[in-house]
């Protein structure tokens, strides 16, 4: 039997429309004003928005970071079940491999975690954390095994690579129309500031934003986008979080550069003043690129309105703030980098920008779906609300209220760095292909995503 959702609002990244949608099976099969009921369930969506479902495509949901942190707090179940719950029914994981090892190992790895345990749709991007001829020759199966983007590291010793690795994986990757990402940050100036700070006895959280400032973010911005120049591969750079960094970009798409921008929650909402939180609380907040400024803050917000910005995602890699983050209480540097987040990303958002006025509805339709879905191949399967595409929908409730709290996530850690935020707007259903799988932030069927093979255009 079809679903026919009635009396909604569709909105997608260019406008908003008052129709009806039937779902049938795993398809949206007719959308228009007032129509027939037929043989159709109905759901009654007034006063809602029908959105697409959100895409989180920077998620670390199943990672041991090799760290002594004995791996995130969460794993596919969890965290998938925590983003579908708010409306999230595709994640883009992060696959990294062993050092030394295999794309290919990898991919297996990653699919085994996944599968028959994710309760979102799901697909990957590849780390390449080693550069060698046989990982240039592993290039074209991961396109062919439906991975169309990597991920590179300008910092930490044991995932980055030389600026000439970058440029050859560019070149391979161009072949391929494939999308590359990089963790842009001067590894070495990193080293330095951490090594300098604790010779000096500086070892408390206050000081890691102080080991990786702004400018060690925007160098790294500066010199990928250089390189991305040279090798002619419009690329992405992954949560951005100065505006010195933003300032780079814009110099590039003057000069004529193709390239991709995202930034995350952490960025938006809160700031560097919480690494002085009393009883080593700072270390909740511990992540890189670190919390900026308020200043960045704004810079940040102004991007968004402006286009400049084209996704939110949320970097999810959540580490126990009571066993995990507190292997750093007597060096910030061995504090395990991370924070929660994919359950949170669409309140946070629709509070801070759509209901604030700072962006549109239809702007966060285009950075939380729509450009994901466009600039990861995922589009029109995913990412918009139209007749043939994915009924993966949201019906959002923008009158709904709500206070995050870590005592009623689902997100299996001990904390929410969001404690006590005041949301607007709640993901009412949530459909995965066709089936409601989420209510009022209640999980109903869990485990039903399955792996989404994408291909370059």
């Amino acid at each position: 039997m079809s679903i026919l959702l009635k009396g909604g609002v569709v909105v997608t990244a260019v406008d908003r429309r008052q129709l009806d949608v039937r779902i049938e099976k795993e398809k949206i099969v007719e959308l228009g004003a007032s129509l027939p009921i037929g043989d159709s369930q109905v759901e009654d969506v007034s006063g809602c928005f029908i959105l697409p479902g959100f895409i989180d495509a920077h998620t670390h949901l199943q990672l041991n970071n090799g760290a002594g942190s004995s791996g995130t707090a969460d794993n596919f179940a969890s965290g998938s079940r925590a983003a579908l719950a708010n409306g999230t029914t595709t994640v883009i994981d992060m696959a990294t491999p062993d050092k030394d090892g295999s794309l290919q190992a990898c991919l297996d790895t990653w699919q085994r975690l996944a599968k028959g345990n994710s309760s979102c749709d799901y697909t990957f991007h590849m780390s390449i954390i080693d550069w060698n001829p046989e990982i240039k020759n592993e290039i074209a199966a991961m396109i062919s095994a439906g991975i169309t983007s990597f991920k590179m590291y300008m910092a930490y010793d044991n995932l980055r690579t030389t600026d000439a690795e970058i440029y050859e994986a560019m070149t391979e990757i161009k072949k391929f129309h494939g999308m590359l990402g990089v963790h842009c940050e001067n590894g070495d100036l990193v080293n330095e500031g951490i090594k300098k700070l604790l010779k000096a006895g500086k070892t408390s959280p206050h000081y890691h934003p102080l080991s990786r400032p702004d400018a060690v973010e925007a160098e790294a911005v500066e010199r990928y986008l250089t390189i991305a120049d040279q090798a002619e591969l419009p690329v992405n750079i992954v949560h951005l979080s100065t505006e010195r960094s933003l300032e780079a970009v814009r110099r590039a798409r003057k000069r004529g550069q193709q390239l991709y921008v995202e930034t995350c929650p952490q960025y938006l909402v809160l700031d560097d003043h919480l690494y002085d939180a009393p009883n080593f609380e700072g270390a909740k907040y511990v992540c890189s690129p670190p919390l900026r400024s308020l200043d960045d803050q704004r810079a940040l917000w102004e991007g968004l309105e402006n286009g400049e910005i084209d996704t939110i995602s949320t970097d999810h890699c959540s580490f126990n703030f009571k066993t995990q983050k507190v292997l750093g209480i007597d060096d910030f540097s061995k504090i395990p980098n991370g924070m929660p987040g994919v359950e949170t990303r669409p309140q946070l958002i629709y509070t801070a920008g759509v209901a604030s006025k700072r962006i549109s509805l239809e702007t966060m339709v285009g950075l939380l779906a729509e450009n994901i879905a466009r600039q990861f191949d995922l589009f029109p399967q995913k990412g918009i609300v139209q007749v043939g595409s994915d009924a993966d929908l949201v019906v959002w409730n923008p009158a709904a209220k709500g206070v995050i709290s870590a005592t009623t996530q689902l997100q299996n850690v001990d904390y929410t760095p969001y404690e006590g935020i005041e949301t607007q707007g709640q993901a009412q259903s949530v459909f995965l292909r066709g089936q409601k799988v989420a209510e009022n932030g209640k999980v109903l069927q869990e485990k039903k995503g399955q792996f989404v093979f994408r291909t370059t255009k």
